[in-house]
C-alpha cells in the first residue's frame, strides 16, 4: 500500500484559492491513479478529481470543473489540487486516494487514503 499526507487546507474567503498537496511514500508512486475526493458534515464522500497513471488524463466533477486543477510530480511523490475562485459550497474535509482498479469516480475503488486536510470557505 502507499500512505498518503495531505496539506494546504485553511480558511479562505470566497473566490480566494488553495493548493493542496498529497505526499505519497511506500510503493511505486508513479503506477497509482491519484483520485481527490471530499467530505462536508452530514454527506457522503464525494468525487472531486482524478488523474490516471498511465497517460496523465484528468477528470474533474462537474461542480468544479474550470475552477481546479488537478497535477502530480512522480519526481516528488506529490500530488496537487489547485483550487481557484472558491465557493461556501466547496467547504469540506479533502482526501486523497490511490487505485489501480475499478471506477476513478468511486470512492470504494480506492485502496489508500491519506487523513484528510480541512478546507473551508467563507461567504
Amino acid at each position: 500500500q502507499v500512505q498518503l499526507v495531505e496539506s494546504g487546507g485553511g480558511l479562505v474567503q470566497a473566490g480566494g484559492s488553495l493548493r493542496l498537496s498529497c505526499a505519497a511514500s511506500g510503493r511505486t508512486f508513479s503506477r497509482y491513479t491519484m483520485g481527490w475526493f471530499r467530505q462536508a458534515p452530514g454527506k457522503g464522500r464525494e468525487f472531486v478529481a482524478a488523474l490516471t497513471w498511465n497517460d496523465g488524463s484528468t477528470y474533474y466533477a462537474d461542480s468544479v470543473k474550470g475552477r481546479f486543477t488537478m497535477s502530480r510530480d512522480n519526481a516528488k511523490n506529490t500530488a496537487y489540487l489547485q483550487m481557484n475562485s472558491l465557493k461556501p459550497e466547496d467547504t469540506a474535509n479533502y482526501y486523497c486516494a490511490t487505485t489501480t482498479l475499478g471506477s476513478i469516480f468511486v470512492w470504494s475503488s480506492y485502496d489508500s487514503w491519506g487523513q484528510g486536510t480541512q478546507v473551508t470557505v467563507s461567504s
